[in-house]
């Protein structure tokens, strides 16, 4: 068994530009048949109807992504994007500063905009999330304050997607990661966290990365056993399967808990 990629690993192999090309891009990325539109449409449910909304929004792990931003940035007032790799925030950056070197996520955009249907358009969408990010943080999975030196105030909700069963070796520390973040949310709020089950690998390119192959009832049990009330958990199964050989995922999950007050 290939041993768990470490960060130096990312440091040195993750290519966020082909890591976008590969899993997001239009024409043929490996997540836009199942997980954009779990993630895109379960964001939207509980940024309207599920009532989840304040202050800030602390995005934990936000890779070079944005899409999973789009519904937030209506119910905050202010989001921080925050990653360990420079070069996943820089990526951010670029998109938020409108380069042109950025990556096109007009296609994803214009997807939340239908689902939303509040009358706003690509280009409308994307000035209300540029306006709202704030900050682009560095944070480290396995510090236990992930932002040291800076001691971040709680926010209302913590964020995050495709980030932990990368990050954790193993159940324990996944386990030990959730309760270290607990101390980045305000005493009665949310963490949302959207991933996949059963994965062990990822590929970027030729580039192999691994993944904790959680299982849904030991990722419930560690919500509990660190402290937190799940309110609502969401599983949906993988139908595209001609991708296997880049990613082997079979189910994908959101879990909504409260940090109880």
């Amino acid at each position: 068994m290939a041993s768990f990629s470490t960060p130096q690993v990312y440091i040195e192999q993750f290519n966020p530009k082909e890591y976008l090309q590969e899993y997001y891009s239009e024409e043929d990325g490996v997540l836009l048949a199942d997980w954009v539109d779990f993630t895109l449409r379960n964001l939207n449910d509980t940024f309207t109807k599920g009532g989840v909304g304040g202050n800030t929004l602390l995005d934990f792990g936000t890779g070079p992504t944005i899409y999973q931003l789009l519904s937030a940035c209506e119910a905050f007032d202010k989001i921080i994007a925050s990653d360990f790799l420079e070069q996943n925030r820089a990526e951010i950056r670029k998109w938020l500063r409108n380069d042109p070197d950025a990556f096109d996520w007009t296609h994803l955009i214009n997807f939340v905009c239908d689902v939303e249907k509040n009358g706003d358009d690509a280009e409308q969408k994307s000035e209300t999330l540029r306006n709202t990010v704030k900050q682009v943080m560095k944070c480290d999975v396995h510090k236990k304050n992930p932002y040291d030196p800076i001691v971040m105030p709680p926010v209302d909700c913590l964020l995050s997607c495709l980030c932990l069963e990368f990050s954790c070796k193993d159940m324990y520390t996944f386990t030990e990661v959730l309760k270290n973040l607990q101390a980045l949310i305000k005493p009665g709020g949310y963490f949302l966290i959207f991933g996949v089950l059963s994965c062990s690998f990822y590929y970027v390119g030729e580039k192999r990365f691994t993944s904790l192959p959680l299982k849904q009832e030991e990722l419930e049990m560690a919500f509990y056993k660190s402290g937190y009330v799940i309110e609502k958990n969401v599983y949906a199964p993988r139908t595209d399967m001609s991708t296997l050989e880049i990613s082997d995922f079979d189910n994908m999950y959101y879990i909504r808990a409260k940090k109880p007050k």
